[in-house]
């Protein structure tokens, strides 16, 4: 009977053509396994390929896990048991970190098999250390509502919750709607609540920026359509 197969968190680089955020067991193990779990095919595809220019695209097997599918734990269950390393790809960051794969994680600690995650970036991660704001105690609190009104009370709650807890509130928002987050969030904090914009991290647009609200009142910028992490600390 063989040996029951390994799962592995395998990350991807958060920002386009930023291979050298990874680290080496990323390609070793990428280039060698054969089974995957992706948010997207084509794109795991392409990150698998600048990973390894030698490898054979068509000798390796893909299921996606999206929100658009039905996660096949079944399948997983299945490889791992046969003996075969299984990896999961999201893609950008960290599987199952804001990323779909904790369910996958999970399942394959229920059958005792290893879950290994490899070395590479969160932007959530990234954006707190070098925020200022507190990295003792802190909250990723994934999309905000889009509708104005509940956004609003959202906000207002998430730095009462900050104020009261001292941790730093981080979430984020579709790159086009940037700049309506920054006007909604200028119009509802304290003048006084520092609050980081970290945008395109590891990218060739790299910014990461403390202000107090008051700040970025007077600066008046105007965010570009970039990925962008929010951190709020009242």
């Amino acid at each position: 009977m063989p040996t029951i197969g390994s799962l592995y968190m395998i990350p991807v680089p958060v920002a386009e053509n930023a291979i050298h955020t990874l680290s080496p067991d990323v390609a070793k193990h990428s280039s060698r396994i054969k089974y995957f779990f992706v948010e997207n095919i084509r794109e795991a595809r392409r990150f698998l390929k600048a990973m390894d220019k030698t490898i054979n695209i068509d000798e390796l097997t893909f299921c996606e896990t999206n929100r658009n599918t039905v996660i096949d734990i079944k399948q997983l269950v299945k490889w791992l048991h046969a003996g075969f390393d299984v990896a999961v790809l999201s893609d950008a960051g960290c599987p199952g970190v804001a990323d779909p794969g904790a369910n996958l994680a999970l399942e394959a600690q229920k059958i005792g098999a290893r879950v290994i995650p490899l070395v590479g970036p969160s932007s959530i991660l990234l954006s707190l250390m070098a925020s200022g704001l507190n990295g003792q105690s802190f909250c990723f609190n994934g999309y905000l509502p889009v509708q104005t009104p509940t956004r609003s009370a959202r906000i207002k709650e998430l730095e009462a919750i900050s104020v009261k807890l001292n941790q730093t509130q981080l979430f984020i928002e579709t790159p086009y709607r940037n700049n309506h987050l920054l006007h909604d969030l200028v119009k509802n904090c304290n003048p006084k609540t520092l609050l980081c914009i970290a945008l395109d991290i590891t990218g060739a647009n790299e910014m990461v920026v403390t202000k107090s609200i008051e700040d970025w009142v007077k600066q008046k910028i105007v965010l570009p359509k970039l990925p962008a992490i929010f951190l709020l600390l009242g």
